[in-house]
């Protein structure tokens, strides 16, 4: 038996059009799923791969998460669903996040979007007694002082992991979170195409490289899997040592 093997099950990868996300739904779908992703362009077309993006053998559908409406009117192209993982995201640079107009549509994004989708789409987990995960952030267990809404979204998000966990054990759902470090994707741009602030970035990780999609992808495929089966509740950290 390969406990990584997810043939002949539905995942669905909210914000995995690129970056993080994409990594993860390439990897479940690299080992038998059938994989759908959601983005906020138009269309799978609308991607690049030179911005992070391959929607290669994945369904797409377009979803704006930070609106509630949009949400609760998606229509998902599946009747089963055996692994859910939010990983959309929002981030604003240069102190926009200390406007409040800012630092709402990120929470929105960040925290308010994932109660939202995961209480959507938990009727379809219990059916299948399915897995859920949430990728947050190392931002939750240190400051980050540009980034207030960032902040507090992410670190909301591990703390709704675990009540989540806990809510919806009984019903068979089994609930986990991701945490990646510096991982080189568009949202990090403002870090990786820097070569002052990246030489900075890669001598405070201990493995001293940045992290990959794919290296996120690992973890969630253990969490989605048997070998985690005794698992709930917990955010793992991916970070190469980074908050160490």
């Amino acid at each position: 038996m390969n406990e990584l093997d997810f043939s002949g099950q539905q995942v669905l990868v909210i914000g995995g059009s690129s970056g993080i996300g994409n990594g993860i739904a390439q990897a479940f779908r690299s080992r038998g799923a059938r994989v759908h992703v959601c983005g906020t362009r138009a269309a799978a077309s609308d991607y690049t791969a030179a911005e992070g993006s391959d929607l290669t053998g994945l369904d797409y559908s377009s979803l704006d998460v930070s609106s509630a409406a949009a949400i609760e009117a998606f229509q998902p192209k599946f009747e089963r669903l055996d692994v859910l993982v939010l990983a959309q995201g929002a981030v604003i640079y240069r102190r926009g996040e200390f406007a409040m107009e800012g630092f709402r549509q990120v929470m929105e994004v960040n925290l308010i979007s994932l109660m939202a989708c995961a209480t959507k789409f938990h009727p379809l987990l219990k059916q299948v007694a399915g897995r859920l995960i949430i990728v947050s952030s190392t931002a939750a267990y240190h400051a980050t002082k540009g980034n207030p809404a960032y902040n507090a979204s992410k670190t909301g998000a591990v703390g709704l992991t675990r009540t989540l966990a806990q809510a919806w054990a009984e019903d068979g759902v089994r609930v986990n979170g991701i945490a990646p470090g510096l991982v080189d994707t568009k949202m990090t741009k403002v870090t990786t195409a820097n070569p002052k602030r990246l030489e900075g970035a890669v001598a405070r990780i201990p493995l001293q490289r940045l992290g990959t999609p794919a290296d996120m992808a690992g973890a969630a495929l253990f969490l989605a899997s048997p070998l985690s089966s005794y698992v709930c509740g917990h955010t793992l950290v991916v970070d190469g040592g980074l908050i160490l």
